[in-house]
């Protein structure tokens, strides 16, 4: 189980790395999707198996508890994360407004019907 986690998170980080790497912004946002998923996974895998340990809670059990540390994280990430997805898909919008154009090379190509010494 382990050894597929770790697997999926590596899989994961590079695809999500390639996706980030392009040049198309709607590529780069769903690379930045991706690699949010990969980090809670990892932080999840990290966490280690609940399997034989009672709940945190103040309880007569005795044994090794469970650690609600990355629970909390991972759920503070997905929060944090969904916002930025948000705030970057309001950017590409924008950015296709305005410039017609999702792809990072058009932007910084030249225009043609302007001149290179006007600002």
């Amino acid at each position: 189980m382990q050894l597929d986690t770790s697997l999926l998170v590596g899989v994961l980080f590079t695809c999500g790395t390639y996706l980030v790497l392009q040049r198309s912004f709607v590529k780069i946002v769903f690379g930045f999707i991706i690699l949010s998923n990969a980090a809670n996974l990892l932080i999840l895998a990290m966490s280690g198996s609940p399997v034989g340990k009672v709940s945190p809670l103040m309880s007569g059990a005795a044994g090794p508890r469970v650690d609600p540390l990355p629970q909390a994280l991972i759920l503070t990430a997905i929060v944090i994360g969904f916002g930025v997805t948000a705030y970057l898909i309001v950017l590409l919008y924008r950015l296709f407004l305005d410039h017609q154009t999702t792809n990072a090379a058009d932007l910084y190509s030249p225009d043609p019907g302007r001149p290179e010494d006007a600002p």
